[in-house]
């Protein structure tokens, strides 16, 4: 399965995840059977629509913001926030591999052309770039208490000094899941208490692999880890492929930090530590033993993928790197370009308002928490708590813009092994290629840092020409 289906099997539990509890509440075994639904509150702190202005807005998606009453789906609290204020949303139905066409094509005809449409990596800079997009900076006040917390992730998405990106939320893109009854049969230190000491990292991540594996019985085959983990763990350093100052973007595959991460992971595919086959789902991954860690979205570990009764399963983020202080984190970030030729502005904006309520009240928190716990009666206060820090502003959230760049650096379906340069940047130090060979951090940084070089060049010199055309 290529990356990008695993992220949207990802994204799609997303909003499950963001409206996260703030806080354990004392017995981590314990389990919530009923769930009320919440009541959701008219506020003062959002602005009802104008009545001269434009109420509907269109969401133009692979699937609908208004819940499917023939299935008896409960409205979302933003859309009842929405609805409350006088807003309402039309749906657009448009297939994943159609998507971006299709909103190309309404925007160049101007016919039915929505005004909302879901972030992915490719918004920004190539659409953007491209025209498809407006900024937002009419229509949020990031220096606005509903917005402070998200300025610093949306000073990342500025062109032309002008915000495109207004975050909704985030949600830990990935968590590293293993089974304590093994940890405490190989003697081994506990993850979870290394992380709450804020001692898991790097280090002692590669020892206890590396001493699960060579303690395995001579009959049984062992590995540390298996899953979506290289990219995390290089992110660990804060550092990406490409950087961005907010005028040019420049190549960084020569950076150190980069290049030490870059050697760590070529060790532990040297050293046999990963399973290298697709396991579609913690109770497959950990069902024998003999893996130490799984490393994936949360959709990979939670409602039938996730614990039974007797399962003794934790769960800590990707270890991180010992050589800094700050937290990072790569993560799902939730948020709705607002589209070029819209002209909902007061709709679009309390749409916006209304998201991030959702997602930032303590009540709907709250509610989101024992929702959670209700659907996976398996998994402990301390474990869902993990989401939760992991998703905050405790952490800086990593972006690579060179997921956002072109087909060749950006589309696994662009290129003819199916998996695009920045991907291959990341993982295939520690991974073979479609030929068997794992390549060293030298050779593969010499393989593509002209296509990066070549890639960059023409990207920025997009930018130069956006300038010009909007100065």
């Amino acid at each position: 399965m290529k990356i990008k289906k695993i992220l949207a099997l990802a994204v799609a539990l997303t909003s499950v995840f963001a409206v996260a509890g703030c806080g354990s509440t004392g017995d981590s075994s314990s389990k919530v059977s009923t769930v009320k639904k919440v009541k959701v509150e008219d506020t003062q702190e959002i602005e009802a629509i104008p009545d001269d202005a434009q109420k509907t807005i269109r969401w133009m998606g692979t699937y609908d913001l208004n819940p499917d009453e023939k299935k008896g789906e409960d409205k979302s609290v933003e859309m009842t926030l929405f609805n409350n204020k006088g807003g309402k949303v039309e749906y657009t139905r448009v297939t994943d591999s159609e998507k971006f066409d299709q909103l190309a094509s309404a925007i160049m005809a101007q016919q039915n052309v929505p005004d909302i449409f879901k972030y992915e990596w490719m918004a920004f800079p190539a659409q953007v770039l491209k025209d498809m997009y407006q900024p937002v900076d009419d229509i949020v006040n990031f220096d606005d208490p509903l917005w402070a917390d998200v300025k610093t992730a949306a000073d990342k998405f500025v062109m032309g000094g002008k915000h495109y990106v207004a975050p909704i939320s985030f949600t830990v893109g990935t968590l590293m899941m293993y089974d304590q009854d093994v940890i405490d049969a190989e003697g081994l230190d506990d993850p979870y208490e290394l992380y709450q000491n804020g001692e898991w990292n790097w280090d002692n991540w590669y020892d206890m692999m590396s001493e699960f594996v060579s303690n395995a019985p001579a009959d049984v085959e062992r590995f540390g880890i298996n899953g979506w983990f290289q990219t995390q763990v290089i992110q660990q350093t804060g550092k990406t492929m490409v950087n961005y100052d907010g005028e040019k973007f420049t190549n960084n595959i020569n950076d150190p930090d980069i290049e030490r991460a870059e050697d760590l992971l070529y060790q532990v595919g040297k050293n046999n530590l990963v399973n290298g086959n697709w396991l579609g789902n913690a109770k497959q991954a950990l069902k024998d033993g003999n893996l130490l860690f799984y490393c994936m979205g949360t959709w990979a570990m939670t409602g039938n993928n996730g614990p039974s009764d007797a399962d003794t399963w934790r769960v800590v983020p990707v270890p991180s790197d010992p050589n800094t202080d700050e937290k990072y984190m790569t993560s799902d970030m939730t948020a709705y370009m607002w589209v070029r030729g819209s002209t909902a502005k007061e709709a679009v904006k309390c749409w916006y308002e209304c998201c991030r309520m959702a997602n930032t009240d303590e009540t709907y928190k709250e509610n989101g928490k024992e929702k959670f716990l209700n659907a996976n009666p398996n998994w402990t206060e301390d474990m869902y708590q993990v989401i939760v820090d992991c998703s905050s502003s405790e952490y800086n959230q990593v972006f690579d813009y060179g997921y956002g760049i072109s087909s060749t650096m950006s589309d696994d379906n662009a290129n003819e092994d199916g998996n695009c340069v920045t991907r291959k940047l990341y993982e295939y130090t520690n991974k073979a290629d479609d030929n068997g060979k794992q390549f060293s951090w030298t050779e593969l940084r010499e393989s593509y840092s002209a296509t990066v070089d070549a890639e960059l060049k023409t990207i920025n010199d997009a930018v130069v020409a956006f300038n010009k055309k909007n100065s």
